[in-house]
């Protein structure tokens, strides 16, 4: 059984601080199963945003998993949410996530799945 998003949110919040991070959740989306995006910031002002993993990435034994993808990154954090914006018209349930990781990489945090 999947966990609810919101309790994942709760989850990640706490890995971040626990990293020595900070996080926080711009948008709250709907309790059960509201998709999760992730907006890291860099200490040096880069940017990455994060989504939901397409369903080909899932592996059928860890069904349950939350896998992410990269949707976009650089210095313009305009453009990125811009795409959130757009995000939120499509759907208006997500979570939005902002953390800066500190010392720990954004995919030790987060299941990252490349294309």
């Amino acid at each position: 059984m999947r966990v609810t998003s919101d309790l994942w949110v709760s989850a990640l919040l706490r890995r971040v601080f626990g990293a020595g991070g900070f996080a926080a959740v711009v948008k709250r989306g709907a309790t059960e199963a509201g998709a999760v995006f992730v907006l890291a910031r860099g200490r040096l002002g880069e940017v990455a945003l994060f989504g939901p993993a397409p369903q080909t990435s899932y592996d059928s034994a860890k069904p349950d998993d939350r896998f992410f993808s990269l949707l976009g990154a650089g210095d313009d954090a305009a453009v990125l949410d811009a795409r959130l914006e757009r995000e939120k018209k499509f759907d208006p349930d997500i979570w939005v996530v902002e953390i800066e990781a500190g010392t720990v990489p954004v995919e030790e945090l987060i299941s990252v799945k490349t294309p």
